[in-house]
């Protein structure tokens, strides 16, 4: 679709602008005739004083409307200098002023660029046509009172190509500055017009980005369901066979059933809180991934040029699948991200954090240097799967370079939690390699489960 024309129009304080400018003139201008008066500039062949005041107004107020009619005020401005030439009134400074802001003011402002450019070069070649027939008279009359013409010439020759070459520059520059100012205006507007098309850009690819990263969140809280109702279909179905042969067993597949149902209930309100129905789809395959599957990221990161350690702290305990998926894609993404922006020579390192509240996964990097963090939708995707999974989210810059970003989720406490081996001594890890960056806080020292009971 093609671009509608460049407009140019006067807002309104431009518009008290060019009174204040009139008024600034014609004030100038009654000066500039009484001082010429007093100058005796034209002799005694001068028009009569109070044609100034009349030359002052015709000359100066159409300004005040220069920007609105462009055209109508170079002509008004123009013929007023010409006639007060002609009749010699003793005014010339503010008007020469006054016409080469209206000729200005035609290139600048002009909406028809072809009527623009015929009204200046109408008005130059008139002009010029004035200028030449005028010297051409004063030479012929200076000639006659010349007793020997080619002395008396030369220094009239000379002084008459000055004011040509004057005219020249005077002219041109009034052409040159208009159509500039006219051309600056197009560029600004076309800017600020691909400027705001730009920021609707930004903003429809960020809300499309945002439903893109929630369809896939919904898609795993879709597998996450479904593998809960067909755990519960299968018990159930198992349940049927038994009941009457051995209700204890019963029981206990019920109380599983149970158990299911409510693990079910509470990852999907946890994700149902933030998120919505998109009206799309997409082609990424669901997730069953956990958190022991990021020693593959690791392993693919390290294959990928970023080498990075894996450390395991404190006793795993079982995480529902959501947070794994959550915690695993926060992983991912912080791990690309350290590829596409850390640079040469760069490590990561990934830490996996239990205790006796919930879970953490923490990912640093070093790398270049990072003064201040630009949001962009890869921290806004990892924020959102926090908070789906009921924690929090944090991204902060390294004094010595680089980036960490730390996700932790709280878990349920009547989770069950592992047996701690009394061999092992207080704030001992599952991992014995120790992390390439060191850790600010100590080791979490492994607690006592509170229950036995399998979920």
């Amino acid at each position: 679709m093609p671009a509608a024309p460049f407009t140019r129009l006067p807002s309104v304080r431009e518009q008290r602008g060019d009174l204040v400018l009139a008024a600034i003139m014609f004030v100038g201008a009654i000066l500039s005739a009484a001082l010429s008066t007093v100058a005796d500039i034209y002799g005694d062949t001068r028009a009569p004083e109070w044609t100034a005041l009349l030359y002052a107004l015709a000359v100066t107020a159409p300004l005040g409307w220069r920007r609105r009619w462009p055209a109508a005020v170079a002509i008004a401005v123009c013929v007023a200098y010409f006639l007060a030439i002609t009749f010699q009134v003793p005014e010339i400074y503010v008007g020469n002023i006054a016409m080469f802001v209206s000729l200005y003011t035609v290139g600048a402002w002009m909406n028809n660029r072809r009527a623009a450019m015929v009204v200046r070069v109408a008005i130059i070649v008139g002009m010029f046509i004035w200028l030449l027939i005028t010297m051409y008279h004063t030479a012929i009359e200076e000639a006659e009172k010349a007793e020997v013409a080619a002395g008396l010439l030369s220094p009239y020759l000379a002084f008459m190509l000055i004011q040509l070459l004057l005219n020249v520059l005077y002219f041109a520059g009034a052409y040159y500055f208009g159509e500039r100012s006219w051309n600056a205006a197009q560029e600004r507007a076309v800017l600020e017009q691909r400027t705001a098309e730009l920021e609707q850009q930004r903003e429809v690819t960020a809300a499309q980005a945002v439903a893109l990263d929630r369809v896939r969140i919904a898609r795993e809280l879709h597998d996450v369901v479904a593998h809960h109702v067909s755990v519960m279909g299968v018990q159930a179905g198992a349940a049927r066979l038994v009941i009457d042969q051995d209700p204890e067993k019963t029981k206990s597949i019920l109380t599983g059933i149970e158990g299911s149902a409510r693990d079910a209930i509470h990852e999907l309100r946890q994700l149902l809180e933030t998120l919505r129905t998109p009206g799309g789809e997409t082609t990424d395959a669901s997730s069953t991934v956990a958190l022991d599957d990021i020693a593959e990221l690791v392993a693919a990161s390290t294959e990928a040029g970023l080498p990075t350690d894996y450390a395991v702290i404190g006793d795993p305990l079982p995480v529902p699948s959501v947070v794994a998926v959550n915690l695993y894609r926060i992983a991912q993404e912080s791990l690309t991200n350290a590829r596409r922006h850390a640079g040469t020579g760069a490590t990561a390192d990934v830490r996996v954090r239990y205790d006796q509240h919930g879970v953490e996964v923490e990912i640093v990097n070093t790398g270049r240097a990072i003064a201040a963090l630009r949001p962009g939708l890869g921290q806004l995707g990892m924020r959102e799967r926090a908070a789906a999974s009921g924690g929090t989210l944090e991204v902060t810059p390294r004094l010595t370079g680089g980036l960490r970003v730390r996700a932790r989720v709280p878990l349920d406490d009547s989770a069950p939690r592992p047996a701690q081996d009394a061999s092992a001594p207080p704030g001992s890890s599952t991992t014995q390699d120790a992390p390439a960056i060191q850790d600010p806080r100590p080791p979490q020292t492994p607690q006592t489960p509170e229950s036995s009971a399998a979920r």
